[in-house]
């Protein structure tokens, strides 16, 4: 590391430099810095807003997975064939695919080593299930919080080599020139009030950009709270975006953020709402049917079916998403209730579809109510409610359909590069995933993304950061428009929390899982007019809060580019497919007591070998359309794998 002071403005900023800086400290932003280290790359960093925040040391579910190949047992699997299961997601690239399922046991038993506690046999066997979208039993767990054990292994690794950590740091600017990296504008979050002194430098010739998916553009998120994403300044750089349609949502606890999965499904919690003071309780799935066991059937299915499948609507639980959904823009909260039976009454079990009533059986569950069942079959279920303050036993679980994962993102290669050189976007951020992924292939793909891109920047760290003049003379525009947006906010206008509530609301209600074109051009619109005039409309109390200001212009600028790829989308003859319902009135309404909004055709897997992608340039966005990248077949003769390996261990310079 290097320390310089250069003046802009008549400024002295402090300027650190580095050959890379890893932005995130993830899983997949701490595996990359570690690798990187562990390579002999040192001249890295890593810079974070805060070490315990983001998805990964915080986010989890009824039991989170971790998607690998097949490493027990007697049934056969092989790296194509989970190769094959990525890219038959649809709109997946084949490289990427491949290696992901490559590196897999590798990722996989490097965490193991670290101390991540996965479960193994008294044979050795590291033992499996099977999770959505998986033809195996690739999944494993070490419970609900199996990401932030991961991140805690990770992290006692990256502060035994004394990686810097530069903390409260938050990222507002990429300094990109030719389409190549030279920096990043930070604002120091420990320092805002000092004018001459908020803003830092970092030089450098690589990024890892580990910043999670762009949580912040919704309201209704089960990204824990205090992960925004960072995706729209990766984008008004000129990074290409691809397959930013594609979302997870699902049913999700309001406070905390967390999916509701799994037990919390299966044990038969009531659905009621009530107006925004809490009167009027209603069960609203009966005012949808009174075939009761028939909606309890879907019920206990959701925990099966967590996320939101328009395949779904009409022959699964998917319908609960749509009811939850309408229910809440009625301006009603919703609620699961575990205290009581749905109905009020006990549940008639026997009336349950086969497999719901077989399985509860098994589980010796059919008695009692909803929370007496769950502390029976999943007794850490119910503390886990209980230790953050809320006991099902007592009082109902507010929910919402919520925005889970990003399977889209910033479109990398197979070393997980950018179009911009020397940017690499590792984990959620980038899209590496399609329309439907194996459940846990996410924590698979922080470890494989972030080892393969510090395999290429070891093999390949690039030319030297660039010298002060140069360096001074592509910064000083960029971080003038910073210092003078800081100080326009800092002006009168409305309250910086009041535009950041309202921008997610409508995201939330325009762009999650039900799209439709009028409404996603009228929000578009919207977005962009703030987006331009944010400097002049927003304002903070203090400095204190001048991260806000900078947070909530990088949703607006991310929020448009994921608008417009819906409305591209639409206009390019899209159909409802994944999590995404898109109205379309020449297709079917699944129920007739839905409102007409909710016709839509289902996408027939043509275009699942397309892939959608935007650039960012000026703010205007630009699509195309390409094939997906197929699944390699390449000689994997020995001798010749050998030879080449021996040569530059097979990372080949592009």
């Amino acid at each position: 590391m290097a320390r310089s002071i250069i003046e802009i403005d008549g400024r002295q900023i402090q300027v650190y430099t580095y050959q890379t800086v890893v932005v995130g400290t993830g899983a997949a932003g701490l595996n990359a810095a570690d690798r990187l280290y562990s390579m002999g790359h040192t001249n890295i960093a890593i810079v974070t807003e805060h070490m315990n925040a983001g998805t990964s040391r915080n986010a989890g579910s009824d039991k989170q997975t971790y998607y690998k190949l097949t490493l027990s047992g007697d049934e056969p699997d092989s790296v194509y064939e989970m190769a094959r299961t990525f890219f038959d997601g649809l709109c997946v690239d084949g490289d990427n695919a491949l290696v992901e399922a490559a590196m897999s046991a590798q990722c996989f038993l490097r965490l193991v080593e670290l101390g991540v506690p996965f479960p193994r046999n008294r044979y050795g066997e590291y033992v499996g299930y099977k999770t959505d979208h998986d033809p195996r039993r690739r999944a494993t767990s070490c419970g609900p919080y199996t990401s932030k054990i991961m991140t805690e292994c990770l992290e006692k690794s990256v502060r035994e080599k004394n990686i810097p950590v530069w903390e409260r740091m938050l990222v507002v600017k990429i300094l990109v020139k030719d389409d190549e990296i030279h920096g990043l504008i930070c604002l120091d979050m420990s320092n805002p009030q000092d004018p001459d002194n908020r803003f830092v430098l970092f030089r450098c010739r690589n990024v890892v950009y580990a910043t999670g998916g762009p949580a912040g553009i919704y309201e209704n998120s089960a990204y824990p709270v205090g992960h925004y994403g960072a995706s729209g300044i990766a984008l008004e750089c000129g990074a290409r975006g691809k397959n930013l349609t594609e979302w997870q949502y699902g049913i999700a606890s309001v406070r905390p953020p967390w999916n509701v999965s799994g037990s919390f499904m299966q044990v038969l919690p009531r659905f009621i709402s009530t107006d925004a003071s809490g009167g009027d309780e209603r069960e609203f799935l009966f005012d949808f049917t009174d075939n009761i066991p028939w909606m309890l059937t879907l019920v206990f299915l959701k925990g099966y079916q967590w996320p939101f499948d328009v395949r779904k609507v009409a022959d699964g639980s998917s319908i609960i998403d749509i009811l939850v959904y309408l229910e809440i823009c009625k301006g009603r909260k919703v609620y699961l209730d575990y205290r009581k039976n749905p109905g009020g009454e006990n549940v008639d079990f026997a009336a349950l579809g086969e497999e719901a009533r077989t399985y509860m059986e098994k589980a010796g569950i059919c008695f009692g109510t909803p929370v007496e069942r769950l502390k029976h079959m999943n007794r850490p279920a119910y503390d886990f409610y209980l230790e953050k303050g809320t006991d099902l036993a007592k009082e109902p679980l507010e929910v919402a359909v919520a925005a889970q994962h990003n399977n889209g993102g910033l479109s990398v290669d197979n070393w997980w590069r950018t179009n911009i050189k020397g940017l690499f976007a590792v984990g959620e951020v980038s899209g590496a995933h399609g329309v439907y992924r194996p459940g846990g292939a996410a924590l698979n793909g922080t470890q494989v993304s972030s080892l393969r891109a510090a395999q290429y920047i070891t093999a390949y760290p690039g030319p030297r950061p660039a010298d002060d003049d140069e360096f001074s003379s592509l910064a000083r525009k960029p971080l003038s428009e910073m210092i003078q947006f800081a100080s326009q906010v800092e002006q009168d206008g409305t309250d910086i929390r009041a535009l950041m509530k309202t921008a997610k609301v409508r995201m939330s209600h325009f762009g999650a899982l039900f799209r439709n074109r009028d409404m996603l051009r009228q929000a578009a619109a919207e977005v962009h007019r703030e987006m331009c005039m944010l400097p002049q409309m927003a304002n903070v109390k203090n400095a204190q809060e001048l991260h806000y200001a900078f947070r909530l212009r990088d949703i607006l600028i991310c929020q448009y580019v994921y608008l417009q790829a819906m409305i591209d989308y639409i206009e390019n003859n899209g159909r409802s497919r994944g999590s995404a319902l898109y109205t379309d009135l020449s297709g079917q309404k699944p129920y007739a007591n839905l409102p007409d909004e909710f016709t839509f055709k289902v996408d027939d897997g043509v275009s699942g070998n397309k892939v959608q992608e935007v650039e960012m340039r000026e703010g205007q966005c630009t699509f195309h359309w390409r094939d997906v990248r197929p699944l390699p077949n390449d000689d994997d003769f020995f001798e010749n794998v050998w030879k080449s390996f021996r040569e530059n261990k097979n990372v080949e310079k592009m």
